[in-house]
């Protein structure tokens, strides 16, 4: 199968979609962002790359589109784009699952040693030019404790482990009762699941009451899977260690916004898997893929729509 139409939900002028020539010359491509864009080529269309597009865009596209029978996002979340038709829907879903989850794994161990080392206190005393010795936290022998155990989860865990740490793992539909013995027992807690009904908050008041008062929540799963008053007025209270935290319920997270004031956090703008060639990665995916496609082969990262990952 060659004469493929491949609508792009981007802007046209993103110099990444220029990698989207390394597909089969037969390949008809339209890109917009833009409902309106696709007028003429959606009712031929075979697959959407959902590149850059909202979920309000990927609806207008998808209800012009009658014939599309695959979708492919750049992101690895979904809980943003589903819309129930398409979770009706017999057309096949895919996203970039794992190909961030090593860097993302790398961000929570840079968390780890930025609470367990004092980093923020050692730049603090650098640029005050004072001479502060403290005592700082060995790793090994510490307890991780990771609720999602996908490919983010676990390949945090392997990164923990390499450095002598214990790791304690649930799945994203465990029972509470081992949650709050994961959360009682780990001196790190790293959230990677994906947001659905069931995670959804997840981590709330009592959850950060069952803590140690010294352990760190790293988040780099989504930002709702954490009840975010509560853990503000955690931090402030000095009821547990710290937090790292790369995703956020209000993203680009507000000026004024309480989690810039506090010392015991470490932010990223959720940007912790943003290395130079991020979207080429990306990109990568959705090539080896529509090659599968073309061939009729299996797709790889099929999502389970229903579930929302």
């Amino acid at each position: 199968m060659d004469d493929i139409t491949v609508l792009v939900l981007a802007n046209p002028a993103d110099p990444l979609l220029a990698m989207l020539a390394a597909l089969p010359d037969a390949t008809r491509i339209v890109a917009g962002d833009r409902a309106e864009s696709f007028a003429d080529a959606a009712p031929e269309a075979d697959v959407i790359l959902n590149w850059t597009g909202s979920r309000e865009l990927l609806q207008k596209v998808w209800g012009m589109a009658p014939r599309v029978r695959w979708i492919h996002s750049r992101a690895a979340g979904l809980d943003d784009l589903l819309f129930p038709e398409l979770v009706e829907s017999p057309v096949a879903l895919t996203n970039a699952q794992g190909v961030f989850s090593e860097i993302l794994a790398e961000f929570v161990i840079g968390a780890v040693l930025h609470f367990a080392k004092g980093f923020r206190r050692m730049v603090r005393s650098q640029e005050a030019g004072v001479w502060d010795p403290f005592d700082t936290i060995q790793v090994a022998g510490q307890t991780m404790g990771v609720i999602g155990f996908g490919d983010i989860g676990r390949a945090a865990a392997r990164c923990a482990e390499a450095m002598g740490m214990q790791v304690l793992a649930l799945r994203r539909r465990s029972e509470p009762a081992r949650r709050r013995e994961l959360l009682e027992r780990s001196d790190y807690i790293v959230l990677s699941a994906p947001l659905t009904p069931e995670t959804r908050g997840i981590v709330g008041e009592a959850e950060l009451g069952a803590m140690k008062p010294a352990a760190v929540l790293i988040n780099v799963g989504r930002g709702p899977l954490v009840d975010e008053a509560a853990l503000i007025r955690a931090l402030r209270e000095r009821r547990i260690g710290g937090a790292a935290l790369d995703v956020f319920d209000q993203e680009p997270l507000p000026a004024g916004h309480p989690f810039y004031e506090l010392d015991n956090v470490l932010l990223s703008a959720h940007a912790a898997d943003h290395t130079p060639d991020w979207k080429d990665r990306a990109m990568q995916v959705f090539l080896d893929n529509f090659e599968r496609y073309r061939k009729g082969a299996a797709l790889r990262n099929v999502v389970d729509k229903r579930r929302g990952y």
